[in-house]
């Protein structure tokens, strides 16, 4: 529960920033955790008047406090004096098995993702390798496997991909595939039972991630600033380690770049650690065949080439521009997608692009990103904190804009056209060797192209 009450703080401090000081004094500050259940928030206030004034007034602003906090999936109530009497009524009778709620699908694993399906290359052919030899012998062999990459490079095919091997090679294996934020979810339901039913669900949590043969986990870098859920994930993690049972854990960024405590990084690092990177031309080529080949898309080998060819920075981007070809000749009433379709369908998302991407938008993104301002990031400021954020919003807009050097340093002070050449090609080579350069690179490229 007491985790609850800290993210209930954090919301409310951001609702300070939304509302007046009148307004917060006397509704949002008096509102209460009741508890969290399936998603749900419960909240409480001390009379029908208050419950009705920020329901009229503030429902929607608070709705979007709560979704940062707690996670977009999660819903809010308010109750008045009588029905928190009635709802606490209620939960004294209510059965503790509906307590949590069971994550466990019939089929956990995408079956399009397995390992004949994953394409090989040099970006990713060491995970390849390690996913498949913990698939043959889980428990044995890299315990734990940590993969991590940017968005959209293929972690989840590989962990679905182990999934669907160890199902259909050792159907009898206990195995749990859950995302990070469903643990916490999970964990936080726990936690936020009252009375006599908060020891049977704590108890069901941790019966049901330890007594299996098989955890994966998803994006466990969501765990960060979660004190208790990363308390409880730790012992999660030793009491199946030290029963030999296998874990796999993905993730966008490195154990050491996750804000965690060190013995949670060092468990993370005592088994082996794999990134993937962006994938060459050629295993981007070998992917588009590979989906084309499997979702039945008919294109000529100059159309493939022309798609590899983009600058893309994920899988997930360069499929949906495949997907679009494709989709873009059959509405023309063909079969076969030829390079004339791939060149209209892409002019029609470089139009759009060009109407949405602009210099402004990228040195915004990236000021909030680096928590800036903008006059810092185009002054003259040179320490290190300033200069690398100036430096890759120079890099990201003349990589994702066709604008002459020239332009792009009359935006950053009238710096001249040298200087923007030093500032592009020192991050472009910063990419190559250092991995936290290339995945924030990549995240504002995500965030700016939205």
């Amino acid at each position: 529960m007491q985790e609850i009450q800290d993210l209930w703080q954090k919301v409310l401090a951001k609702m300070q920033n939304y509302v007046s000081a009148i307004t917060f004094d006397l509704w949002i500050s008096k509102l209460e955790v009741l508890e969290l259940k399936n998603n749900n928030l419960v909240l409480f206030t001390s009379s029908v008047s208050a419950k009705n004034q920020i329901l009229k007034n503030n429902a929607e602003r608070l709705a979007e406090c709560i979704h940062d906090v707690f996670g977009e999936y999660v819903s809010f109530e308010i109750l008045d004096k009588d029905e928190k009497d009635k709802y606490v009524a209620q939960m004294s009778v209510d059965k503790p098995d509906a307590i949590i709620i069971n994550q466990t699908d019939k089929k956990q694993f995408n079956e399009k993702y397995t390992f004949d399906n994953f394409v090989v290359g040099k970006s990713n052919q060491f995970c390849y390798a390690a996913a498949h030899a913990v698939a043959e012998s889980p428990g044995n062999k890299f315990n734990p496997l940590f993969i991590y990459s940017g968005v959209g490079l293929g972690k989840t095919h590989l962990m679905h991909a182990i999934g669907n091997y160890l199902t259909e090679h050792n159907p009898e294996l206990k195995i749990k595939y859950v995302t990070c934020e469903n643990f916490m979810n999970e964990y936080i339901e726990s936690l936020g039972v009252i009375n006599s039913g908060k020891d049977k669900a704590i108890f069901e949590f941790r019966e049901k991630y330890r007594n299996i043969d098989v955890l994966m986990i998803d994006d466990i870098q969501f765990i960060a600033n979660r004190n208790s859920t990363k308390e409880e994930f730790f012992h999660t993690f030793n009491d199946l380690y030290q029963n030999n049972k296998q874990i796999i854990i993905t993730s966008d960024r490195s154990p050491q770049e996750i804000d965690v405590e060190d013995r949670l990084k060092s468990r993370f690092s005592c088994g082996l650690i794999q990134d993937m990177q962006i994938p060459d031309f050629e295993t981007r080529m070998a992917i588009l065949k590979k989906k084309a080949q499997i979702e039945k898309f008919y294109l000529d080998d100059e159309v493939i080439n022309f798609i590899a060819e983009k600058p893309f920075t994920n899988i997930r981007e360069m499929e949906g521009m495949l997907s679009k070809v494709f989709f873009y000749a059959t509405l023309m009433g063909k079969r076969t997608a030829s390079i004339e379709d791939a060149q209209q369908a892409f002019k029609e998302d470089l139009i759009e692009k060009e109407q949405r991407l602009t210099p402004e938008k990228i040195i915004n993104e990236v000021c909030a990103y680096f928590e800036i301002s903008q006059a810092e990031i185009t002054g003259k400021k040179k320490n290190k904190e300033i200069v690398e954020p100036r430096m890759i919003a120079i890099y990201l807009i003349d990589d994702m804009l066709d604008i002459p050097l020239v332009t792009i340093g009359k935006l950053f002070g009238g710096r001249d056209h040298t200087t923007v050449m030093h500032a592009r090609d020192k991050i472009a080579e910063m990419i190559k060797k250092d991995n936290k350069t290339r995945l924030i690179v990549n995240d504002l490229k995500q965030k700016v192209s939205l």
